[in-house]
């Protein structure tokens, strides 16, 4: 079983896995509109985290988990199950890890994402304008801690494989602006 994370499992997977591979799913991009109520935010002030949006010509680099043996897998979906559980969907995408590649390094990886479906996906809170995101981020704190450490964790942990995303980036320069102005 290979299992894709793009948001904090890139830094944190919270299983045992066999090999972790860097590449990325084609045809979506990383967004925060996924609200959390759950670890970044609160059911009165949702924080916000990934989800992926389907995007032609876009990559999402991120990480994917092999995750071998019955038991192994068996604790993984329990341990995903629980801490993705407001996320609506679960896909089965290409994973590459070379971007000339025309075919997958890993055929039907995992990958958990927030439909923007407000019937299923009650906390999908959408497309704002960045400066909203920003102070939302700010100001959203849950039992896994403060929103924008989630932010600045995604941020560390997406340059640390060699990704500058340009949405988390320009998000992360938003909130330190913000942060800075406050103090």
């Amino acid at each position: 079983m290979w299992v894709f994370g793009y948001g904090s499992l890139i830094w944190k997977a919270g299983f045992n896995y066999d090999d972790r591979l860097v590449g990325f799913v084609k045809g979506y991009r990383r967004v925060f509109y996924q609200g959390s109520t759950d670890h970044r935010g609160t059911p009165e002030f949702p924080g916000r985290t990934v989800t992926l949006e389907p995007a032609d010509g876009e990559f999402c680099w991120g990480v994917a988990y092999k995750i071998s043996g019955k038991e192994d897998e068996d604790t993984a979906l329990t341990h995903l199950e629980v801490r993705e559980k407001q996320y609506d969907e679960k896909a089965y995408l290409d994973f590459f890890t070379d971007p000339t590649a025309t075919t997958p390094a890993i055929p039907g990886v995992m990958v958990y994402i927030g439909s923007p479906d407000k019937k299923r996906n009650t906390n999908y809170l959408g497309p704002a304008p960045m400066e909203d995101i920003a102070k939302q981020i700010v100001e959203a704190e849950g039992p896994s801690g403060p929103n924008r450490e989630y932010l600045f964790k995604l941020e560390a942990a997406l340059l640390e494989i060699g990704c500058k995303d340009k949405h988390v980036m320009e998000l992360a320069s938003k909130v330190r602006a913000i942060l800075l102005e406050n103090e």
